[in-house]
């Protein structure tokens, strides 16, 4: 099925306009990227936006050491493609430098150290601008986000001092040490993603389509078999059709049983869906403000 549909285009323009105007009003921003399907999106319309010369920033991916092999593989080879200029900082290396404490427990969560490892990468390099890929449907905390997100010089984030975004103008000034986070998908939803997806042809780890996997039912959360998981007494792996809507650290990224193993059969069923994408997170049922509360911080 050929996607070519009329609002696609408008939030494709929308987002190209807003990196168009980070490019020409920061001197040195930099894209986040972690292999995921929203990642992918940001560097196609990077691509287009600065058409015909390559993307003039370069990719980082902060990574937790708990990721899915598809994903890491999936990065390397679309940078490799891209001839784009990829910067890796390591969680594990916040960890051994004693800036971050590793959880305790069976399936011990990264994400939240990823924040450590954001803030001093950004501090290091100087970067003044970060596009993100998150969305305002994934959750009620990113709702309250604008395109523009100005973080202190501790790089966190006040949800009650945002400054307004009317007339699409952005306001980029900022003190010496403060940064933005910019959010181009910011009025796009998952349906959205997947329709450009399949529009564009996009390639994608292999992991968002149907397949055999070994894992284990905690808290009502399916969880793929890893080293990094410790079973609990009464659990047993068992294998299932699954297949993941979003991609995370492995101790609590949930998968969803699913026999979708096409594009056009993955629309179908995120239209049917009741529950969010994030719904298969652990990490966020830990607390009814747990995303806010990290993004305070300076959480992605």
């Amino acid at each position: 099925m050929k996607y070519s549909l009329t609002h696609l285009r408008q939030l494709e323009s929308e987002a190209i306009f807003i990196m168009r105007e980070v490019a020409s009003q920061f001197e040195k921003p930099v894209l986040l990227f972690s292999g995921g399907k929203d990642s992918i999106v940001m560097v196609r319309l990077a691509q287009k936006a600065f058409w015909p010369a390559r993307i003039p920033f370069p990719l980082m991916h902060i990574d937790t050491g708990h990721n899915f092999s598809e994903t890491i593989e999936f990065r390397d080879r679309l940078v490799g493609e891209l001839g784009a200029k990829l910067i890796v900082r390591y969680v594990q290396d916040s960890i051994d430098q004693g800036k971050a404490v590793e959880e305790k427990g069976p399936n011990p969560s990264r994400n939240g150290l990823q924040t450590i490892t954001l803030l001093d990468a950004i501090e290091e390099l100087k970067f003044d601008a970060a596009f993100g890929g998150a969305r305002r449907d994934e959750e009620k905390a990113r709702a309250k986000e604008r395109f523009f997100s100005h973080r202190d010089e501790f790089g966190q984030w006040d949800p009650r001092n945002q400054r307004p975004e009317l007339w699409n103008l952005f306001n980029g000034k900022k003190l010496l040490g403060e940064h933005f986070r910019v959010f181009p998908l910011s009025n796009w939803t998952e349906m959205d993603v997947w329709q450009y997806i399949a529009a564009e042809e996009l390639d994608i780890p292999k992991i968002y389509f149907s397949h055999q996997r070994e894992v284990v039912k905690r808290d009502g959360v399916l969880l793929a078999k890893s080293e990094f998981i410790t079973l609990m007494e009464g659990e047993t792996y068992e294998e299932r059709q699954i297949r993941f809507r979003t991609v995370g650290d492995m101790t609590c990224t949930g998968s969803v049983e699913s026999p979708a193993s096409t594009l056009d059969a993955i629309i179908q069923e995120v239209a049917a869906a009741k529950v969010t994408e994030r719904g298969g997170r652990a990490d966020d049922k830990r607390s009814e403000a747990a995303m806010e509360d990290r993004k305070k911080q300076g959480y992605f």
